[in-house]
């Protein structure tokens, strides 16, 4: 699979620059791998497809103000930095990218907070654009960092233009968001609302939860013609012993399992072994899955509409057949679909 097969004109105003009114309002494209058949419903509906006892498999990762500004030293220049991922909460060491990547090297200082509350020193240059950044704070880990996720942003992706607005610390973010570490929501998992969980509840379907936190990898753009060649960065994913267990249960009895989004996707791919069994799992992945591919656990799959070339789109179309879901883009952009992680939903059965 070529990665030039992904290339589609999406126009800009249908990259969604705000959620809709109410998480389950989306609209959602309904696509059947057996038929073809392709519906067109809203969210809410989503339920129609399933039955008691069906499991529903969600990503309870929690996304973090990773977006902050400093100062550097002696010059004052204003540097974006964007926190990847504490690499040790005792020496208070960070992965992070910086803007403009050209001013910055090791030994720099960096200043945060309108009194400098919080001071970072370059120790290493990991890429041509990261660093890793060593914070000086006085005091205990807890209050470094609520003081240093008191200076972020909601770090909503580059697609969206807009400024952070004060409702997107909570819309960037499912309803059931617990564990702490992504830079990037869950799309997916965001068209979920309370009501309509107590549907499912009322309904009998079942529901569990895998931690997967989405990184930035993700979203990086893809160098390579040859996807084979493609080496995605790894991410921190956890499936706990009740979580496998609830999932193994479900399919020894035959039930649908539908996964909520691709890295609930890849998670289980990525622990499952041949016969659709899944075990409990703390550690990384950087499983990278396009056409063609051989799903072993989930019988559905919710995901967003995403950006050409980007590997969210590639995990659906070797979900739901290359030929299916490219005809579900093309008829989405003619009937105005919205994009990215504020848009509309796919249901791929």
């Amino acid at each position: 699979m070529k990665l030039s097969k992904f290339k589609f004109k999406l126009p800009d105003e249908l990259i969604a620059q705000h959620p809709p009114k109410h998480r389950d309002e989306s609209r959602l494209m309904v696509l059947h791998r057996k038929t073809g058949e392709i519906e067109h419903r809203m969210f809410k509906d989503v339920l129609e497809y399933f039955n008691e006892n069906d499991l529903f498999i969600f990503n309870d990762t929690k996304v973090f103000p990773a977006r902050l500004y400093g100062n550097k030293e002696k010059t004052g220049a204003k540097i974006e930095v964007f926190l990847l991922r504490e690499l040790n909460h005792e020496m208070r060491l960070w992965d992070v990218l910086v803007e403009p990547a050209r001013k910055i090297r090791i030994g720099n200082k960096l200043y945060f907070g309108d009194d400098d509350s919080i001071i970072a020193e370059v120790i290493d240059n990991t890429t041509s654009r990261g660093r890793t950044l060593r914070f000086l704070f006085d005091g205990t880990h807890e209050e470094f960092k609520k003081g240093l996720f008191a200076l972020g942003e909601t770090p909503l992706p580059r697609n969206i233009t807009r400024d952070v607005e004060p409702d997107d610390a909570e819309r960037f973010q499912t309803i059931f968001a617990k564990n702490e570490g992504a830079v990037s929501a869950p799309a997916a998992g965001m068209h979920f609302s309370r009501e309509l969980l107590k549907r499912m509840e009322i309904k009998g379907i079942e529901s569990t939860f895998i931690t997967s936190h989405m990184s930035l990898g993700n979203f990086r753009e893809i160098d390579v013609e040859d996807l084979t060649k493609h080496k995605m960065d790894s991410e921190q994913m956890s499936i706990t012993i009740e979580a496998s267990d609830i999932v193994n249960e479900a399919r020894d009895k035959g039930q649908n399992i539908c996964a909520v989004g691709f890295t609930v996707m890849r998670a289980l791919e990525t622990v499952a072994g041949t016969e659709g069994k899944i075990k409990s799992y703390d550690g990384w992945t950087n499983k990278f899955i396009f056409p063609p591919y051989d799903f072993t656990v989930a019988n559905s799959l919710i995901t967003n509409f995403h950006l050409p070339y980007s590997t969210l789109i590639m995990l659906a179309a070797a979900y739901g057949g290359y030929d299916l879901v490219m005809k579900g883009y093309d008829i989405a952009i003619k009937e105005g679909y919205k994009f990215g992680v504020y848009g509309d939903a796919m249901l791929i059965l």
